[in-house]
């Protein structure tokens, strides 16, 4: 049992709301990695995420692009349209149904996703040059158990289309 001084005024574990301060400032960090990262290849942070997941998963619908993102579909296209008037990524008409339009990387779009894979490895590999691979797999674990409990209370659950595999 708690004690009354343990909580927050609306009831809520001080200690929760101290790991939710923690995940702001987490997504804050990776908010600005990822800034510094776009920066560096002249390209806008949120067409990097395109790029590494069109990259890691191949060919998707914008729909799928989307989800994976946890974006809305207009977020999505708007970030797709400008990826593919620079010439990053490519949109076609799926065969079996027409309505969907299949988003993939040209040469140039897997060229941009080497070079943002390169920098992020570079910046992981100084980040935590001194982390264990037990620290890391630890790590790893509370955060993806941290995602489910968070993702459980939203209306972005996690399901296979936006955990970090593929679909």
């Amino acid at each position: 049992m708690t004690s009354p001084s343990s909580r927050t005024p609306s009831g809520t574990e001080a200690p929760a709301v101290a790991l939710l301060a923690a995940l702001q400032s987490l997504s804050r960090a990776q908010r600005e990695a990822a800034a510094r990262i776009a920066h560096e290849l002249d390209w806008p942070r949120s067409g990097v995420a395109v790029l590494h997941l069109l990259s890691r998963c191949g060919p998707a619908s914008l729909t799928d692009v989307a989800t994976h993102l946890r974006v809305d579909l207009s977020v999505a296209s708007r970030q797709v349209s400008t990826m593919a008037d620079a010439g990053y990524v490519v949109r076609t008409v799926d065969a079996e149904d027409r309505r969907v339009r299949t988003v993939e990387l040209t040469g140039a779009g897997h060229a941009l996703a080497a070079e943002a894979a390169e920098q992020y490895t570079n910046l992981i590999d100084r980040a935590f040059a001194a982390w264990s691979p037990e620290d890391l797999d630890e790590a790893t674990r509370t955060l993806d158990r941290l995602v489910d409990t968070i993702s459980a209370d939203t209306a972005h659950q996690r399901s296979p289309q936006n955990q970090q595999e593929c679909a």
